[in-house]
């Protein structure tokens, strides 16, 4: 146990490494899709995410919590905008035949991980008042998600090694694709209406990425 710059008990910090990861990843897939899925050139996206996610480490590392979310908010927003522009240019790509099948084959790929990867970071963001709010106390009682070892007693979590269980990005990132894949969640109970909110319009934009566009792919090979 530690103190912070904000003299507030703070326990086992996560990772934030993972979250960083999966949006230079993010950024990644937006640079190998083709233009006519992209607004702007193709690197302005990636180039914009970056310019926001320096600040974002920086303030994290310098103890400055409130000005990291503000930041973190924003990544995730641009994120969220630039998927959200390019399945649309996607379902306007598959009829007028803009691109050759297996690269709206490739595209759609690369756009259903990119749908995992920011709803994920928007769950790990959000609950239970973000990373830096789960810092503060040992364990994980309350959230917009039940996971299962919130309902596990604390003698079994003793003793499954896990007496203070926080979810961290892993959990989150497990959350989000059992969403795009079943289009429900599984293990995981959804409590809050955000969360509901969130999880309808991330299984309707892998509905229309898996079972419109990609199928249609298919059809034309």
């Amino acid at each position: 146990m530690v103190r912070t710059k904000e003299s507030v008990q703070q326990y086992d910090s996560e990772p934030r490494w993972p979250a960083v990861i999966a949006i230079l990843a993010v950024g990644g897939l937006y640079l190998a899709l083709p233009d006519s899925l992209t607004l702007g050139p193709n690197w302005l996206f990636p180039s914009l995410v970056l310019a926001l996610l320096i600040p974002t480490s920086i303030s994290y590392h310098t103890g400055r919590h409130r000005l990291n979310a503000i930041l973190g908010f924003a990544v995730d927003g641009v994120l969220t905008v630039g998927l959200i522009i390019s399945v649309t240019l996607l379902v306007d790509a598959l009829p007028a035949g803009k691109e050759a099948p297996q690269q709206l084959l490739l595209s759609a790929a690369s756009l259903w991980i990119t749908n995992i990867l920011v709803f994920a970071l928007w769950y790990w963001r959000l609950d239970a008042g973000g990373p830096y709010q789960r810092d503060k106390r040992p364990g994980h009682s309350e959230g917009a998600f039940l996971f299962p070892q919130m309902t596990m007693s604390k003698q079994a979590l003793r003793e499954a090694g896990q007496p203070d269980w926080s979810p961290n990005f892993v959990d989150y990132l497990f959350l989000a694709f059992n969403t795009s894949t079943a289009f429900s969640p599984t293990d995981v109970l959804v409590l809050a209406r955000w969360a509901k909110v969130l999880m309808m319009l991330q299984s309707l934009l892998s509905l229309l990425i898996i079972a419109l566009l990609a199928a249609r792919a298919v059809n034309i090979l």
